[in-house]
This record gives structure tokens, C-alpha cells and sequence, in this order.
């Protein structure tokens, strides 16, 4: 008596349809995006420490844009916890509490 494997263990060739390509293709350029809006966060809180005193508030301003666009980029991908980006970045409180906010006119 011999024993076949199932029908289900046969390798079958790969059929990739218009459909999935396309999703892949989204979800490549969402995660592009998710780590140009991470990199253009690193890059504004690096400028917030740097800044001398009276630029300081603008900068803080600028990073909470920033941060703000990555949540928001985060949550297109079903991302809605935030804490731990925060604290892997080390956002600031007084970077978070201006998220939303628009700097004070001169």
C-alpha cells in the first residue's frame, strides 16, 4: 500500500493577482512614509535642543508639528497607541503639550 500526501502539501504556483500587488505597493509606500514622518521628528527635536534660548519656543512649536504628523501618519496604519513612540524618542512634555497648538502671534 502506498500513501499519497494530500492535495492541500502540493506545492501550487503563486498566483498574484492586480489587487495585491496594489495593496502591497500601498503598504510599502505607508511605511515610507511612517519613517520619513520618524526621521523629520528626530530631526525637529534634535533642532528644539540645540536651539539657543529665544528660538526655543518656535523650535518646540516646529518638533509638536512634527510629532503630530507621525500620530497621525500612525494611526492611517492602525496605530493608535502613541507611549511608546514617545518614549523611544524622548518627546518632551513641553513638546507634547504644544501638539495642536499654533505658536503665539508676533
Amino acid at each position: 500500500m502506498t500513501l499519497r500526501p494530500p492535495r492541500s502539501f502540493e506545492r501550487l504556483p503563486a498566483i498574484v493577482t492586480g489587487e495585491a500587488s496594489l495593496q502591497a505597493e500601498i503598504m510599502a509606500e505607508k511605511a515610507a512614509a511612517l519613517a520619513r514622518a520618524g526621521e523629520a521628528v528626530v530631526k525637529a527635536l534634535d533642532a528644539w535642543r540645540d536651539a539657543p534660548d529665544p528660538e526655543k519656543g518656535a523650535r518646540a512649536y516646529a518638533a509638536a508639528e512634527a510629532v503630530q504628523s507621525l500620530f497621525i501618519q500612525r494611526e492611517l496604519m492602525g496605530l493608535r497607541a502613541h507611549g511608546d513612540v514617545v518614549a523611544q524618542l524622548g518627546v518632551p512634555r513641553e513638546v507634547l503639550s504644544k501638539i495642536g497648538a499654533r505658536p503665539p502671534a508676533p
